[in-house]
């Protein structure tokens, strides 16, 4: 029976399985929507990825993950600006609803939070036109604070919609329940997402309390602290619809088990938690 409802991410599944893999996975569960990652894709080889997207009549919700844009350097920025020039590029080769960004956070050697994000800005303002004329939306992804300093300084749906609002349409947000959960103007900020009609993506996974590592230590949905219905709720009253993106990094726990397991029991979940 397939379930047009859930997406697998393959960090999920990333070290049980490859790009082929995983698909494989995911047709047995009847799964038929996935969101790779770029390391995954080259790895099999981007023409033979877009085979099996295509032969299997897959949907990719996304491609993780383009952003990283900060840098020291003249020559920095460009060379950020022209690998996710690529990542477009690979987007488009499999179709795929949305280029996922992780903008990058304040360069080594930076104190400079405010000029980080102007680049932030501006490097997705010099990827727009390619963005446009491949048929690719960049959907930005805000991080949790604590990942301000190395990997987003784009922290809440308010700031990434801003930066919506200056560079037009094709500019969106994918939001992650396990960034975004603790915002107070959360609901407010989905709702002026679905006004704008920016949201492209919804990731899902859980907060575990305690946790381990604030990386590496992501739950399985229904054993952590997130209001995952009401968060659905929000997403889909904003007018998004799209399969829930089941995004888990566990290094303790889900990437050790079977992967065909897992999948069975996201199934589960989200089907009696989500």
């Amino acid at each position: 029976m397939t379930d047009r409802g859930i997406s697998l991410n393959f960090a999920t599944t990333r070290q049980q399985w490859g790009f082929a893999e995983a698909v494989d996975g995911c047709l047995r569960a009847g799964i038929t929507a996935i969101s790779p990652w770029r390391d995954q894709i080259q790895a099999i080889g981007l023409k033979e990825a877009a085979r099996i997207v295509r032969d299997n009549k897959l949907q990719v919700t996304g491609v993780c993950r383009g952003g990283m844009f900060p840098a020291l350097t003249t020559e920095g920025l460009k060379a950020n600006i022209e690998d996710n020039l690529r990542a477009i590029d690979e987007a488009a080769a499999l179709n795929a609803d949305c280029l996922v960004l992780v903008v990058g956070g304040i360069p080594q050697g930076s104190r400079n939070i405010v000029e980080a994000r102007k680049q932030v800005s501006d490097g997705i303002a010099a990827i727009l036109p390619h963005a446009k004329a491949s048929n690719v939306k960049i959907a930005i992804e805000p991080l949790h604070p604590m990942y301000a300093a190395d990997r987003a300084c784009v922290n809440t749906i308010d700031q990434a919609l801003d930066i919506c609002e200056q560079l037009g349409e094709t500019v969106g947000v994918a939001i992650d329940v396990y960034h975004v959960w603790w915002d107070p103007n959360l609901a407010k900020a989905i709702a002026r997402a679905g006004r704008m009609k920016r949201i492209f993506a919804h990731h899902i996974c859980d907060w575990l309390n305690p946790t381990s590592d604030f990386l590496l230590d992501r739950g399985m949905m229904g054993d952590g602290v997130i209001d995952l219905p009401g968060i659905r709720k929000m997403i889909e009253d904003a007018g998004f619809s799209g399969p829930q993106e089941v995004e888990i990094f566990s290094q303790n726990n889900w990437w050790k088990r079977d992967g065909d397991e897992v999948l069975q029991v996201i199934k589960e979940r989200v089907a009696t938690v989500c």
